[in-house]
């Protein structure tokens, strides 16, 4: 089974499942319309007893929406060596609790141009460039919607970035991005714009795809008062790997720094190991995070996954997690307690998902 095939019969990574389940609306002349999301249902339960202040959380049964989402792909042909192309995905939750709600967040909104010959420059709210050249061998899972333990989708992109990747080079493809933070219209005379690059180059070639890359990790709110998925002024350098062991197994490594920050903290060093068995129908994950915080004590975290592929279009899956989060101490009935929060935290989601 080559890589695309292997990567589609773990959890359908929006990429890949959306080419693979597309419906063609338009094709002519070079133009070209495609429709594609999926519907996903399931019932989670576990996680943190306690959220990040300490504080006791009902971590019970619940039916949930998982990530279900629509969009759209457009391109034309410029010329023979050109494309042009945009791309726009919604996100919905199809649970109980937003059925007067409808979509919920523009995952996706972004236009750009392709050359064979000179590469692909594109801007608008997109995936990182790193999660999509450096982690993605380990975005796997699909309760994390990301890449687990190390960097993901949304870090320091989405809205106001603009990026560049080379055409393959016998094996090699190098990327850069930006994202632009805006001062314009802030109260604050003090306040100041302020660029987030990254960038890095990946090589995949036979059963060996290896990505290192940076990412400037600032600490800023954006334009909408959101978070940037835990910057701290420091740079962020990661170098993960795969390789394909036989066309039904492939294994995964990664290592990822950050240093610690004197004001804003946040300094690690995470190593994970994985990997993917996939049997006609049926594909396994698993995977193992020793993570090291600066100032803290370290922990392990792993993850397990099991799909079965009911048809090129439906699916079924079960995944488990457990992030090895430390004791606290907890005040219980007036008197002081120390809980280990790994009791009755791990993490389980089961479910389906309609891919078209």
């Amino acid at each position: 089974m080559k890589k695309t095939l292997l990567a589609t019969a773990v959890i359908g990574a929006l990429g890949a499942s959306a080419a693979a389940q597309a419906a063609t609306v338009y094709d002519q002349d070079g133009t070209r319309l495609d429709v594609y999301g999926r519907i996903a249902m399931g019932i989670e339960g576990g996680g943190p007893e306690y959220d990040s202040n300490d504080n006791y959380q009902d971590n019970g049964a619940e039916f949930v929406d998982v990530y279900s989402r629509l969009g759209l792909r457009m391109s034309q042909e410029v010329t023979s060596d050109l494309t042009a192309f945009g791309r726009l995905e919604w996100r919905f939750d199809g649970d109980e609790n937003t059925t007067d709600g409808g979509f919920n967040e523009l995952r996706q909104s972004y236009l750009g141009l392709q050359s064979k010959q000179y590469g692909t420059f594109q801007a608008g709210n997109f995936d990182s460039f790193y999660s999509q050249f450096v982690s993605q061998p380990f975005d796997v899972y699909i309760f994390a919607d990301s890449d687990l333990e190390f960097a993901g989708h949304s870090k320091q992109s989405r809205g106001d970035s603009i990026g560049y990747y080379t055409p393959d080079l016998s094996g090699f493809t190098a990327f850069l991005q930006a994202k632009h933070y805006t001062a314009r219209g802030a109260a604050d005379p003090s306040a100041d714009s302020e660029v987030a690059a990254q960038g890095g180059v990946r090589y995949a070639q036979g059963p060996v795809t290896i990505g290192l890359g940076f990412v400037d990790d600032v600490a800023r709110i954006d334009e909408n008062n959101a978070g940037n998925g835990g910057g701290n002024d420091e740079m962020l350098y990661g170098l993960i790997g795969s390789y394909d062991v036989t066309d039904q197994f492939s294994l995964r490594l990664g290592y990822e720094t950050r240093d610690d920050n004197e004001v804003r903290g946040g300094g690690f060093d995470t190593v994970g190991l994985g990997g993917t068995y996939t049997t006609g129908p049926w594909a396994f994950a698993a995977d193992i995070y020793e993570v090291d915080p600066d100032g803290e004590e370290s922990r392990t975290s792993w993850a397990l996954g099991t799909y079965y592929k009911v048809s090129s279009n439906f699916d079924v899956f079960v995944e488990l997690q457990q992030p090895d989060q430390q004791s606290i101490n907890v005040t219980l009935d007036g008197s002081d307690s120390e809980i280990n929060t790994d009791g009755d935290d791990m993490y389980w989601l089961t479910g389906a998902r309609y891919h078209f």
